[in-house]
């Protein structure tokens, strides 16, 4: 008799509540091993592949792309004994969401450790309604094997009316195609409001075509009035975009923040750069101005700690740090991430430079780690690169001070009494004004200008 096992939605990184499902790399009928890649989710941190934890084929998959799910709620039905010998009881998903086995380790009762939190969620589960399940059934959180019938039971075919835009106490999700739930979303088209015309009550293409025009036609006549919901497009609040709406919130309403400028004449760092990347040791690293930067950071930081120092509300401390994790702000197709290069207080510039070209093409790629995204002391924003002189940044939560690097630009500039054309760039540093006082922040400030503009400098630091 088939065992049926359902995956709950691990936790993938600490205190996530919830993820939005990306891909799925099986379907209902697929045969799949242990720690097999089955899906790709979506956390408020990054993208994550998961494996499965047990072997055997697919019977059921409880989630959609795109639908969100809470962490601990099951995610797909795998039947671990298909065909095999009769069992005396169908295997119930365990209650408990915690172990202390190792990855990959059989447990008790056969279970096999994947991730933290791999256990379901107490209590009972939302998921999508079973096609062929009675509308007064109520949601089951165990997946019990099929008993045996003398006949299936076939409903007569007939169209499947939704009653209003409002959906089912268990979760209900309205049966459409993948394709055609990605249309309705940038369309704008509430599926629970359609009536599907496919079989089996299946919404289709020209179902979402028909709900766009519809209102449109209904419009004509009254040639004043514009209907502007066909031509605007809504977007879930989710994943990475959530995260950090609620980080930038976070902090801009807790940390009092202030803003210094500063312009400076960075040719001699230029000229400098120039050198370097004619140098035996540095060939084939690719060497920015954004490296140069992070190093002046770091020695500045030296003589102003506060600014890598954290407000510490709940125990009533400021805590200074003696290490650099240098957090560099990227923009991604998934939206802005933050990964971190620790202890880069310890690197050298080449070492800098190195780490900063790896971290910026993982974060392209949206491979960057959860972990690789926490704990930072301090960061930088590059805003130069999209030909940005400046702005006023907002500082990540947990931190007291953030640079943002300007475009460098030919700029007319005064040496020595002459007016000559230079490499001009700005720079401009938030801080927490709870942990660094305004001499502080200038003092920090200035030095980095300083060592931009005349990295020579740095001898004597």
């Amino acid at each position: 008799m088939p065992q049926f096992k359902q995956f709950p939605l691990p936790d993938t990184a600490e205190g996530l509540t919830e993820a939005d499902i990306l891909t799925w790399h099986v379907k209902p009928g697929d045969t799949v091993t242990v720690n097999q890649i089955i899906v790709e989710i979506e956390t408020a941190k990054a993208a994550v592949e998961l494996p499965c934890p047990w072997a055997g084929v697919v019977t059921e998959l409880l989630a959609e792309p795109g639908q969100t799910v809470e962490v601990g709620v099951p995610i797909i039905t795998i039947d671990t004994d298909p065909g095999g010998a009769a069992a005396p009881a169908p295997v119930v998903a365990e209650a408990n969401g915690t172990s202390s086995g190792k990855i990959g380790e059989e447990m008790p009762g056969g279970r096999i450790a994947t991730l933290v939190g791999y256990g379901p969620k107490s209590g009972t589960a939302k998921r999508r309604a079973r096609k062929d399940a009675p509308a007064a059934a109520p949601a089951a959180a165990v997946v019990a094997p099929p008993a045996p019938a003398p006949a299936p039971v076939v409903a007569p075919p007939a169209p499947v009316v939704v009653a209003a835009p409002v959906q089912a106490p268990g979760g209900y999700v309205p049966l459409a195609k993948p394709p055609v739930r990605k249309l309705a979303k940038d369309l704008g088209v509430d599926l629970h409001a359609l009536t599907g015309s496919g079989p089996n009550g299946v919404i289709t293409r020209e179902d979402v075509e028909t709900a766009v025009a519809a209102p449109v036609a209904a419009a004509a006549p009254a040639a004043s009035y514009v209907d502007n919901g066909s031509r605007e497009r809504r977007v879930p609040i989710k994943g990475v975009r959530k995260a950090t709406a609620q980080a930038m919130v976070d902090s801009a309403f807790t940390a009092p923040h202030v803003t210094e400028f500063l312009t400076v004449d960075v040719t001699p760092m230029m000229e400098l750069r120039a050198r370097l990347k004619n140098a035996p040791e540095f060939r084939g690293v690719k060497l920015t101005p954004l490296a140069f930067c992070a190093k002046a950071i770091i020695l500045a930081a030296r003589r102003t700690p506060d600014v890598n120092a954290t407000w510490d509300a709940a125990a009533n401390e400021i805590v200074y740090k003696d290490y650099v994790h240098l957090g560099i702000a990227a923009a991604t197709p998934r939206g802005l991430v933050v990964p971190k290069v620790r202890d880069a207080d310890r690197m050298s510039l080449k070492e800098l430079a190195v780490a900063l070209d790896e971290l910026a093409t993982v974060a392209r790629d949206g491979k960057t780690s959860p972990a690789d995204m926490m704990n930072g002391t301090i960061t930088i924003t590059n805003v130069g690169v999209f030909g940005v002189d400046t702005g006023t940044p907002i500082l990540n939560p947990g931190e007291s001070a953030i640079l943002a690097l300007g475009a460098i630009r030919d700029m007319p500039w005064v040496v020595d009494g002459e007016i000559k054309i230079r490499k001009i760039c700005q720079l401009a540093l938030s801080f927490d004004h709870r942990v660094v006082d305004g001499q502080q922040g200038s003092q920090f400030l200035a030095d980095v200008g300083a060592l931009l503009a005349e990295p020579g400098i740095a001898m004597t630091y």
